[in-house]
């Protein structure tokens, strides 16, 4: 039964957060979109041809996840041992910190710099969580940031296309505050924001997105000019900039340089598709 959440009259659709993605899941292929910093780390891995187990909790299951798979457990930014940090360079500027390269965590540069990477359990309360959440309800799940925005708009395209009665759910993650609720992040709406423009671009019509979706494919093409200055402005941006990982906000920044969607496999796990041309 239809729903007033649900924005079941629209095939391209937008809702925040888990609970969102409930709502507007049903029939859908689901986009998880959570740009600092679990799909950018995602991209970033699948470009590797990494697969990834998203988790929700950096706990003692996620430990026993990874010791059953063979797989790197990715800790936490403020978990790598102070000994371990190396400084990253963009040109002549100091770009911020990540771990060594024998350590990875929820940093994208780690993803990118750590040798040997075949398997990795990324766990994060935000994207991640949701996309584990998503694992079981039946729904086709991807991995969407702006780094493969357009490649992602070409495998929701080619599915709309396909299917008359295909529909898209993207789902901004957005942050937490400290009592645990729901943050809405702008980076997420420019995400998402982003993939919905590109749709449009590719000549999806306007006439099937809901107002949501509208709403951040506008906020998008405000900032579409200015996306790294934006991103490190924003509170998010700000938030990892202060703490060392301004490196990892420029990682986010790297507009369309990623031909590669991640798909969600029946095993729960991430892994790469390959790119997809619209006829």
């Amino acid at each position: 039964m239809s729903s007033a959440w649900d924005q079941h009259g629209s095939r391209v659709r937008l809702e925040w957060g888990a609970v969102g993605a409930r709502e507007v899941a049903i029939g859908a292929t689901c986009v998880v979109v959570d740009v600092l910093s679990f799909t950018t780390t995602l991209s970033v891995a699948a470009d590797r041809g990494v697969v990834v187990h998203p988790h929700p909790w950096r706990d003692d299951s996620a430990r026993a996840l990874a010791d059953r798979l063979g797989a790197t457990l990715a800790v936490g930014r403020s978990d790598q041992p102070k000994n371990h940090l190396w400084e990253t360079r963009r040109g002549d500027s100091l770009a911020g910190h990540a771990a060594a390269p024998d350590w990875v965590s929820l940093s994208p540069g780690t993803v990118r710099a750590a040798p040997d990477l075949h398997l990795l359990v990324l766990p994060s309360p935000n994207g991640s969580s949701i996309a584990h959440l998503l694992a079981g309800s039946g729904s086709p799940v991807v991995g969407a940031c702006l780094r493969n925005r357009d490649a992602v708009a070409r495998h929701l395209a080619a599915a709309l296309k396909a299917d008359p009665f295909a529909a898209v759910a993207l789902v901004p993650a957005g942050e937490r505050w400290p009592d645990g609720s729901l943050r809405p992040a702008v980076e997420d709406v420019w995400g998402a924001g982003g993939v919905v423009a590109a749709l449009l671009d590719l000549g999806v019509e306007e006439a099937l997105l809901s107002e949501e979706a509208r709403a951040a494919a506008a906020a998008y093409r405000l900032v579409e000019g200015r996306l790294g200055s934006a991103l490190l402005a924003c509170s998010s941006g700000r938030e990892l900039a202060a703490i060392g990982y301004a490196g990892d906000v420029a990682i986010a920044a790297e507009l369309d340089t990623s031909v590669v969607v991640p798909v969600l496999g029946p095993d729960g796990a991430f892994r790469a598709a390959a790119p997809t041309s619209i006829e």
